[in-house]
Order: structure tokens, then C-alpha cells, then sequence
């Protein structure tokens, strides 16, 4: 009698199941790319969508070597005042969030990454040091 109880109750619970997750939508968009004032309109438009399509989360998987700052300023606030949580996911494997890429990760309700990607912040203050010491007539290594 427990067995077919169970049975009975499980059978219910995998029915009702599908229609509690039904429901529930994410949104997911790709930027492969650097980072500019096309990037900054699309990842805009696209929480708009997510909005009007009521999803839980948007995914924005994201590779990218940086951009603007104006355009990076833009997505940030996008991200900051969204009502929908944004996930940005640095992806394919091999992929990169620097510079600008890293900054629009860091504004994500969730930040996450493939295995194998680097995200980080791009410094060529060596390479101004080297000029500037070679103007000087000082070797620099």
C-alpha cells in the first residue's frame, strides 16, 4: 500500500513539474567583440527585451579584448539599473574579458567563466616607461 502511495504521489509530482517550470524563461545573447557604441545599443534593446519577455536572468556570454569608455560607462548603468539579474558568462574556452570586458563583468549580478578564459585589465605603462626612458638615452629591460 506505501509503494502504490508513492507511486501514485511521484506520478503527480512529475506531471505537475513541467508546468511549474514552463514558465520560466532566460534570456541569452552573444558579444564577441570589442566594445562600442553598437555593443553598448545592443546590450540595452536586449534588456529591454528581456524585460517585456519577463525572463528570470540574461545571459550575456562575452569575449572581448575591451572597448570605449563611453560605450563600457553605458552597459555598466544598463546592468546597475535592470530590473532583470544579468549573468555575464566569459566563453568559449580561450576567451578573454579584458580591459572594458572586465569591467562589464564585474557590474553582473553574476559573473562566471569557461575554463581556460582571462579576464583582467590591460597595462602598457611599461611601454610608455620604454619610450620615455629611450628619449632619456636610459636603458631600460
Amino acid at each position: 500500500m506505501k509503494i502504490l502511495l508513492a507511486s501514485v504521489f511521484f506520478c503527480l509530482a512529475c506531471t505537475a513539474t513541467p508546468a511549474v517550470f514552463a514558465a520560466e524563461k532566460v534570456g541569452f545573447i552573444n558579444v564577441d567583440g570589442a566594445i562600442g557604441p553598437a555593443t553598448a545599443s545592443y546590450i540595452s534593446r536586449s534588456i529591454e527585451e528581456a524585460k517585456a519577455q519577463n525572463v528570470q536572468c540574461l545571459v550575456i556570454q562575452l569575449n572581448t579584448p575591451g572597448g570605449l569608455l563611453d560605450s563600457t560607462q553605458k552597459i555598466v548603468q544598463n546592468f546597475l539599473g535592470s530590473p532583470v539579474p544579468v549573468v555575464v558568462y566569459v566563453a568559449p574556452t580561450g576567451a578573454t574579458a579584458t580591459s572594458a570586458g572586465c569591467f562589464i563583468t564585474l557590474a553582473a549580478n553574476v559573473a562566471a567563466m569557461a575554463p581556460a578564459t582571462t579576464m583582467g585589465q590591460v597595462c602598457r605603462k611599461r611601454e610608455r616607461f620604454d619610450h620615455r626612458a629611450e628619449g632619456l638615452g636610459i636603458e631600460s629591460h
